[in-house]
């Protein structure tokens, strides 16, 4: 049951204290996997981190959605997984291709997504774009988890089916816009 403790203005709230921790606690993360990119303890870290995204969500829900945690989840979700990425292309366990292509699919598409906000279209997360966030995170957890280390295929293997639907989401949002752009035109030329 939803407690709307919070309005879509505010800052200090629950859910932003949760995803302002993640947001602090990042860099430690990427130190340890620069000190030693496989561990229990770098793999535990990691994994609470992922799975505080869904707690802050969670929160977020029952006390009231706000314009500034609609802003810090994604930023969260991006510090952290692409520092994590980075961090083991700096320690050559991943190829620097694939990430690079992640980040700037990232960096394109939360502009393009402003962009289009601010002329009053919302382009929600798309299904494919939550399953690439989710895969990347399993392709990090993967070569930091102790027993799947050695299976480079596996982390890899992760990594670029993360990369394929980096791409495919993005022309997903790109096609979205497109469509709503037509839709704009026809309202403004052909009023009702």
């Amino acid at each position: 049951m939803s407690d709307p403790s919070y309005g879509p203005s505010a800052i200090a709230t629950p859910a932003n204290y949760v995803t302002m921790l993640r947001i602090l606690v990042s860099p430690l993360l990427f130190a340890m996997i620069s000190d030693s990119p496989s561990g229990w303890l770098v793999w535990g870290l990691w994994t609470a981190l992922a799975l505080t995204d869904g707690v802050d969500g969670w929160i977020a829900r029952r006390h009231g959605t706000t314009r500034s945690g609609a802003f810090l989840d994604p930023l969260a979700d991006k510090v952290l997984v692409l520092g994590a990425l980075f961090s083991l292309v700096a320690v050559d366990r991943f190829p620097v291709l694939p990430v690079a292509a992640i980040a700037v699919r990232e960096v394109f598409i939360s502009l393009y997504r402003m962009w289009w906000g601010r002329r009053g279209l919302a382009m929600p997360a798309r299904k494919s774009a939550k399953l690439k966030t989710l895969v990347q995170s399993l392709a990090v957890g993967a070569v930091l988890f102790p027993l799947t280390t050695d299976y480079l295929w596996l982390g890899d293997g992760l990594l670029y089916f993360a990369t394929f639907l980096a791409i495919f989401s993005a022309f997903q949002y790109v096609w979205d816009g497109s469509r709503a752009a037509t839709t704009m035109e026809t309202q403004v030329t052909d009023p009702a």
